[in-house]
C-alpha cells in the first residue's frame, strides 16, 4: 500500500511541475535569459511557506542587468533564492505576462569565474605532475567529451539507439584514451583488446539486468523533461544501459592499463618467470585494485544519492519499499554492473597480457604509471 501511495505521489508531483510549467508558458511570455548582479538587499524576512512548519527567507533585491535588452538598467523585484545577497552574480529569467508586467526569476547564481578557476588549478596539477602523459592525457580528455558532445548526444537524438551509439563511441573514447596517452605499443593493444571484451560482457549484463527489474530510465527529474521536449521519442531503457557503460569507463581504462604495465613488469624483471606464475601475482595486484575502485565506485554513487537516502530514513521506509523504489533500484543496478564489469576485467585483461607479452621490451619503465581517473 505504501509503495503504490509513493508511486501515485511521485506521478501527482511530475504531473503538477510540468502543469504549472506549461502554464507558465501560456501566460508568460520568455523573454530571455541574463546575467544581473545584486546591487543591494532592500529588506528581507522569513515567511511560513505553509507545509511542515517550514520557512523561507524573501528577501527584496536591486538588481543591475548586465546583459540584454536593459543592459545597465536597475531593478527591484522579490525573490526566495537561497545564499544570495550584496555584490553576487547571477542569472535571471525575464518575463512579461500577459497584462504586461515584467516579471524576473533567478535561476543560477554565476560560477563561470569559480569553475574556470577550479579546472585551471586541474589543469595545472595535471600538467606540473603528469609531464608529457598528462599533457597527452588531457588531450584524450578533451577529445572524449569532444565525442560525447558532438558524436554520441547528436546520434541518440537523431535516433540512433541509445546502448548501440555509447559501445560505439565508448570505444571510440577508449582508443584515444589508451593509445594516445601510453602510445601506439603491444601494451595498450592488449589493454584495448581486453577492455572492449569487457564493455560488451558489460552491456550484455545490464540488457538483462535492466530489462528483469524493469527500469524504465525514469529515476530523474532530468528525463522526465527530456521526454516531454522529444515528445516520447527516445527509448530511456536504452539510456539507461548507455548510461551504465559511459560511466564505467574510466575505470575499465584504469585496470586494464595498469594489468597491462603489471604484466609487462614481471616479465621484465625475472627472464626465467613462467606464465602462469605471472599469471597469478598480476592477478593479486589486480584484485587489490579492484577492491579499492569497486569501493569508490559505490561510494560515489552513494554520495549522490545522500539526500534522498537522509528523506527516506527520517520517514522511516521500510528497506524493502526504498530498494524497489526506481531511483535506488536505478543506482543499485548500475553500481552492481558496473562493478562486475570492473572485476571481470582483471582476468580477461591479465590472461591476455601474460599470453602476448611475454618478451615484450617496454621503450621506457617509466612510462606505465597511471593515475586513476575516476
Amino acid at each position: 500500500m505504501l509503495k503504490k501511495s509513493l508511486t501515485i505521489f511521485f506521478g501527482v508531483l511530475i504531473l503538477g511541475v510540468y502543469n504549472l510549467s506549461y502554464a507558465q508558458e501560456v501566460h508568460e511570455d520568455y523573454q530571455g535569459t541574463y546575467s544581473a548582479k545584486v546591487i543591494n538587499v532592500v529588506s528581507q524576512e522569513e515567511r511560513d511557506i505553509g507545509w511542515n512548519d517550514t520557512k523561507s527567507l524573501y528577501k527584496v533585491l536591486e538588481v543591475k542587468l548586465l546583459d540584454g535588452p536593459q543592459k545597465g538598467q536597475t531593478v527591484t523585484f522579490e525573490s526566495d533564492f537561497p545564499e544570495i545577497g550584496k555584490g553576487d552574480k547571477f542569472f535571471l529569467n525575464y518575463l512579461i505576462d500577459v497584462g504586461g508586467v515584467e516579471k524576473y526569476v533567478i535561476t543560477n547564481i554565476n560560477r563561470t569565474n569559480q569553475i574556470y578557476f577550479f579546472v585551471a588549478l586541474f589543469v595545472a596539477v595535471i600538467l606540473f605532475f603528469g609531464g608529457k602523459q598528462g599533457v597527452r592525457s588531457l588531450l584524450a580528455l578533451i577529445g572524449s567529451f569532444l565525442a560525447i558532445f558532438y558524436i554520441l548526444i547528436p546520434a541518440i537524438l537523431n535516433g540512433w539507439h541509445p546502448l548501440l551509439a555509447c559501445v560505439l563511441v565508448a570505444s571510440g573514447i577508449l582508443f584515444a584514451a589508451i593509445f594516445f596517452t601510453h602510445g601506439f605499443n603491444r601494451e595498450s593493444v592488449v589493454a584495448y583488446v581486453g577492455t572492449m571484451i569487457a564493455v560488451f560482457i558489460t552491456s550484455l549484463l545490464a540488457i538483462i539486468a535492466v530489462n528483469v527489474t524493469k527500469l524504465s530510465g525514469f529515476s530523474e527529474e532530468a528525463s522526465i523533461y527530456l521526454n516531454f521536449n522529444t515528445g516520447g521519442t527516445l527509448d530511456f531503457s536504452g539510456l539507461l544501459l548507455g548510461a551504465i557503460i559511459i560511466g564505467v569507463l574510466g575505470v575499465l581504462d584504469d585496470i586494464a592499463v595498469t594489468q597491462s604495465a603489471v604484466v609487462t613488469e614481471l616479465f621484465d624483471s625475472n627472464k626465467n618467470i613462467t606464465r602462469p606464475e605471472v599469471y597469478k601475482r598480476a592477478m593479486r595486484v589486480g584484485k587489490e585494485h579492484v577492491g579499492a575502485l569497486v569501493n569508490t565506485l559505490v561510494l560515489a554513487y552513494t554520495g549522490t544519492a545522500l539526500p534522498l537516502l537522509l528523506l527516506f530514513s527520517i520517514y522511516e521506509y521500510k528497506f524493502s519499499t526504498v530498494i524497489n523504489m526506481e531511483i535506488f533500484a536505478t543506482e543499485i543496478i548500475r553500481t552492481v554492473v558496473g562493478s562486475i564489469g570492473l572485476v571481470l576485467t582483471v582476468p580477461i585483461v591479465t590472461l591476455l597480457a601474460v599470453i602476448y607479452l611475454k618478451d615484450y621490451k617496454p621503450k621506457h619503465h617509466h612510462s606505465h604509471s597511471h593515475g586513476h581517473s575516476h
